[in-house]
């Protein structure tokens, strides 16, 4: 039985991006090779795979690569795929079988250089497949290019910024969808699955020839808002409920997100006055985000404000992270986070959300989650926000 394959099945996509786009980013990337004294890269994340071929693999336990030599770019796929990843690589596609184990790292043998410095992602790479990589490239050394690629990654295209832009409207519709399924009793997967419906269809007029994945909503209520990544559940909206709108456009691998505190029919005294501080200080870091700013110099200057009203200890994450190829179960630009270890400079067309979030335990006055979220593209002077959707209490007590 066949160790590799390939399966030229159709034709080409229309891929996101231009072809220029691709070729441009490629070529960054072998200029890095060329710094780095790298031969040949083996990508294996999903972040890095989709951002230089526009392949967007889903593992189901089986590992996939991207090999960059300076000839050729070859994606790695197992035979479950067909000849999806062959149609959506921009480059070529190898295909590995299931029958006869490791047989991923056989296709890396066939089309990675068997010998000189190999980069990879230390970051994604775990102990075994580390090993099997050794075995299988035995005539070579190994160099971890994790860090360096994700800092190219920070800056964004003008294709990549307008690409943003759309997923930023999309979430917007969204939102919209979400405030309208909002009514007492209804639950909260209820009302999340209309948003992303909203956001879906949309994408897919957008986008008629890209692939629908990974869109979603997170609709919290009550309690259930105090964190931020906190899954849908069956709770009824009740009179009062504090809300938490988080309506997440996935159009292909790129995420773009519109978070928002609501509250439901009324908002209590200390409520709102917790709500009106969390708009304080986010209204406060949108004016903070320009060029030549450091990130943490933006996380000390909010602190100061929370601090003030003392609830800095109220605080739950960092102030705001980077756009681009990301999920929330793939893909990081850890270096450019709005937060106090992060000293990384921001620069013109970096994306970045501010999204400063509190929360006051069950049992206390204004007990919730308060959290606002914005995009903010970088320019030559200044930010633009490309959020658009209204928030605060002028704008967001839902009555029905």
């Amino acid at each position: 039985m066949q160790r590799t394959k390939t399966i030229p099945n159709g034709a080409a996509v229309l891929n996101t991006f231009s072809a220029a786009e691709y070729e441009q980013r490629q070529t960054t990337l072998r200029h890095l090779m060329a710094e780095e004294g790298v031969d040949g890269v083996i990508f294996t994340s999903v972040h890095n795979i989709n951002y230089y071929s526009d392949f967007l693999y889903c593992s189901f336990g089986r590992p996939y690569g991207l090999v960059v030599t300076e000839k050729k770019v070859v994606s790695l796929s197992a035979n479950i795929d067909g000849g999806q990843p062959y149609r959506r690589t921009v480059g070529d596609n190898l295909v590995y079988t299931d029958w006869q184990r490791d047989n991923f790292f056989y296709a890396i043998s066939q089309t990675a250089p068997t010998r000189g410095v190999i980069g990879i992602e230390y970051d994604h790479q775990n102990l075994q497949s580390m090993e099997k990589l050794k075995q299988a490239l035995p005539g070579c050394t190994f160099k971890d290019i994790s860090a360096a690629v994700m800092q190219r990654r920070q800056i964004k295209s003008a294709e990549e910024i307008a690409h943003i832009r759309q997923g930023a409207e999309v979430c917007d519709i969204g939102g919209g969808a979400l405030v309208a399924a909002v009514a007492a009793g209804v639950p909260e997967y209820e009302v999340a699955l209309a948003a992303t419906a909203a956001m879906v269809r949309e994408i897919a007029q957008r986008y008629p020839q890209a692939e629908l994945m990974d869109t979603w909503t997170w609709f919290q209520s009550g309690i259930n808002t105090d964190g931020a990544h906190n899954p849908v559940t069956s709770r009824g909206v009740q009179k009062g409920d504090i809300l938490s709108l988080n309506c997440f456009s996935m159009i292909a691998g790129y995420y773009t997100a519109l978070e928002r505190t609501l509250f439901f029919d009324h908002v209590d005294e200390e409520s709102l006055r917790l709500w009106e501080i969390n708009v304080k200080v986010h209204e406060a870091g949108l004016k903070l985000i320009k060029p030549g700013v450091r990130c943490c110099d933006i996380a000390q200057e909010l602190n100061a404000i929370y601090q003030e009203y003392d609830l800095l200890e109220a605080r739950t994450f960092g102030y705001g992270h980077s756009f681009g190829v990301l999920c929330h179960y793939y893909g990081r630009e850890a270096g450019l986070e709005l937060r106090e270890d992060i000293e990384t400079v921001l620069q013109p067309n970096m994306v970045i959300s501010m999204e400063p979030m509190i929360m006051v335990p069950q049992g206390k006055p204004g007990a919730g989650g308060y959290r606002e979220h914005d995009i903010l593209v970088l320019t030559e002077t200044g930010a633009e926000n490309i959020t658009k959707f209204p928030y605060g209490p002028a704008n967001n007590v839902i009555f029905s």
